[in-house]
């Protein structure tokens, strides 16, 4: 049960706050099912090997090799690669509908730059990002300098920030409160230090949190 305690906390993926890094979540608790199923069936296998070798000895080298080799993992990995196909959908932002809030986030060695182009009067922020809570938000990547990987874990996947390219993320935060990211791709010597914070707030405190509001 130790390491389970390491399942929680400001940088987990298994204690989602959105349906991004919920659907994150869902897929690895299936593959560990995955995974836990296929250990305890080696495991056993190698038990009758040792403890009821003619259990074993029953089926021909062919029908192990068709069977286990090549029947069961087509099964299972057909199984993993259709969840992770659906759940990664629902990472992915989509052109059709009414277009979400726009936030515009710029890496460099060894900070992270926030613009809200869709809030009038809204003042950019540094190493904070602000957010409404409930609501779906785009982030625009890019970088002044390196590769860099923008993560929120609790809020969803990382995606890679590079220079003139420009990546696009859809997050939401189910509820107001404070939540943690950090770069996830080595970026020199700072790199470790590189972390933000998420404020996300109820709507209507948003614009006032940015310096917008009245």
């Amino acid at each position: 049960m130790l390491p389970l305690a390491g399942c929680n906390g400001a940088l987990s993926t298994l204690d989602p706050a959105g349906p991004a890094a919920g659907s994150v979540a869902s897929l690895w608790w299936i593959m560990l099912a995955g995974a836990s199923v296929l250990f305890v069936l080696v495991m056993a296998l190698l038990g009758l090997s040792y403890w009821r070798p003619q259990a074993i000895t029953r089926f021909s080298t062919r029908q192990w090799l068709l069977g286990l080799g090549v029947g069961m993992p087509s099964v299972v990995l057909t199984a993993l690669v259709f969840s992770a196909l659906a759940h990664g959908e629902t990472l992915l932002p989509r052109p059709e509908g009414p277009q979400p809030m726009r936030i515009e986030v710029t890496a460099r060695q060894w900070q992270w730059e926030f613009a809200y182009p869709d809030i009038a009067g809204a003042q950019g922020s540094i190493d904070t990002l602000h957010l409404p809570a409930g609501a779906p938000v785009d982030l625009v990547i890019t970088s002044a300098d390196v590769i860099h990987g923008f993560w929120i874990p609790r809020l969803g996947g990382k995606i890679d920030a590079i220079p003139g390219h420009f990546n696009t993320i859809r997050l939401l935060a189910d509820r107001p409160g404070t939540y943690r990211g950090s770069c996830a791709e080595f970026c020199g010597e700072g790199h470790t230090g590189m972390g933000f914070v998420v404020e996300a707030h109820a709507p209507q405190d948003l614009a006032q949190a940015l310096g917008a509001g009245p």
